[in-house]
């Protein structure tokens, strides 16, 4: 499996992503290489931004794709099919720390699978080297976060889940996600300032 660098297109509504699965669950070639063209860059992502190693994170991504076309069985149509992902990604992670006994400690500085996602083309040179200097701070404090903290702040932050959607994916409820992603964010702007004073 082959993960592009194109840009993330925005999310196809629920609609068309049942009329997707039902489709691939009836075996549908070309339904079910549409689901892959949607969602594996999108795991691969997620993968990379919690485990913060390229090689790992395509590892995950491939092995969370493959389980997910093996258990579209169970999936239900009318859901959004990211939650359930992001919860296989997130398992996946999670099984490859215990397997190692280590958690997440490689910095996301200088990714180009992510910062390419956060360039924006209109500013003028000067501004896109404050900017991409910002963003690789913002990523070196992210990659320093905690497990529980990096994932629910790009859950939010980057792939823009909803709460309920966060809930789903990290099994706590939706009340603890609001808190969780309060202390996420307010630790992610020490993080940062703490750099900016050292940097």
């Amino acid at each position: 499996m082959v993960f592009d660098s194109s840009p993330q297109a925005l999310p196809p509504d629920t609609a068309d992503e049942s009329r997707l699965v039902i489709q691939a669950r009836a075996g549908h070639r070309l339904a079910r290489e549409e689901l892959a063209a949607r969602y594996r860059r999108p795991a691969y992502l997620l993968a990379l931004q919690i485990v913060g190693n390229q090689d790992d994170a395509l590892d995950i991504a491939q092995d969370s794709m493959l389980r997910f076309f093996e258990h579209l069985g169970r999936f239900r149509p009318e859901h959004a099919i990211r939650p359930w992902l992001f919860s296989i990604v997130r398992n996946r992670a999670r099984d490859l720390w215990r397997r190692r006994a280590t958690r997440p400690s490689e910095s996301l500085e200088g990714r180009s699978d992510l910062s390419g996602q956060l360039t924006h083309p209109a500013l003028d040179p000067e501004q896109q080297a404050s900017r991409r200097e910002r963003e690789r701070q913002v990523w070196d404090a992210i990659g320093a976060m905690s497990p529980n903290h990096r994932e629910i702040l790009v859950l939010r932050d980057f792939h823009d889940l909803a709460y309920s959607e966060i809930a789903e994916v990290l099994q706590i409820p939706v009340g603890t996600v609001m808190s969780r992603l309060h202390a996420a964010r307010a630790a992610l702007g020490r993080l940062v300032k703490e750099g900016t004073d050292n940097g």
